[in-house]
């Protein structure tokens, strides 16, 4: 692939949010999976887990769950004072019901040996309760699969389809891992609504590259 058509490729991706009413075939999108799985992770633990919802009946019953969490959450008083974000949560918070297909990713729970040491050496060493304060900050486990669904969009993108990342979901994250009963030892992450796209969204552009990104010579 020459620069030009990566640039383009990377540039021209947008989130998605509006779909066509059409089948998105399977073999397609376990094809972008597959290569997501190749993005870098940390110590090759490889600790994804990909959901490939194509039933839309499932769609929809996590999106109520969204819904129902959403409405209660802007009912606090709380959010009173956030009345945008409390009108957002009512109104669109279960957007991503009508999705053609739609993939859960989940990360493995994961205690490396040097966050093993530094648990039990903290208990009686401030320092390495710190050390392990700054380590959890970067915690790699989600930045592992946060790798993965950067490769996986780009993937999408250049079949045609069109995809948004979610996090918004996770304030139903029991009642969604109950749905696609993930198990235990893992943590629903993120939930990612795919299809063909039923907009083209414009480009909000990027800062330039000077204002964030210092040169250390």
């Amino acid at each position: 692939m020459e620069f030009a058509d990566l640039s383009n490729l990377v540039r021209s991706r947008r989130s998605i949010r509006r779909w066509q009413d059409k089948e998105v075939p399977e073999e397609l999108l376990l094809q972008a999976i597959e290569l997501a799985t190749w993005a870098p992770n940390g110590g090759n633990q490889q600790n994804w887990r990909f959901y490939l919802i194509v039933n839309r009946d499932t769609i929809k019953t996590i999106a109520d769950a969204v819904q129902v969490s959403a409405n209660q959450i802007a009912s606090w008083p709380e959010a009173e004072k956030f009345e945008d974000t409390a009108t957002r949560l009512r109104e669109r918070a279960s957007f991503f019901h009508d999705a053609p297909v739609a993939i859960a990713v989940a990360a493995s729970q994961y205690q490396s040996p040097i966050d093993q040491i530094l648990v039990a050496r903290e208990k009686t060493d401030p320092q390495a309760g710190q050390i392990r304060q700054w380590r959890n900050i970067a915690d790699s486990r989600i930045q592992s699969v946060a790798s993965a669904i950067a490769h996986l969009l780009l993937v999408l993108h250049q079949m045609g389809l069109g995809a948004v990342w979610m996090t918004g979901p996770m304030q139903a994250k029991a009642e969604i891992e109950k749905i696609l009963k993930v198990p235990s030892e893992m943590d629903l992450v993120a939930f990612i609504p795919v299809g063909y796209p039923d907009e083209s969204p414009e480009s909000r552009g990027r800062r330039p590259v000077k204002e964030v990104c210092e040169v250390i010579r």
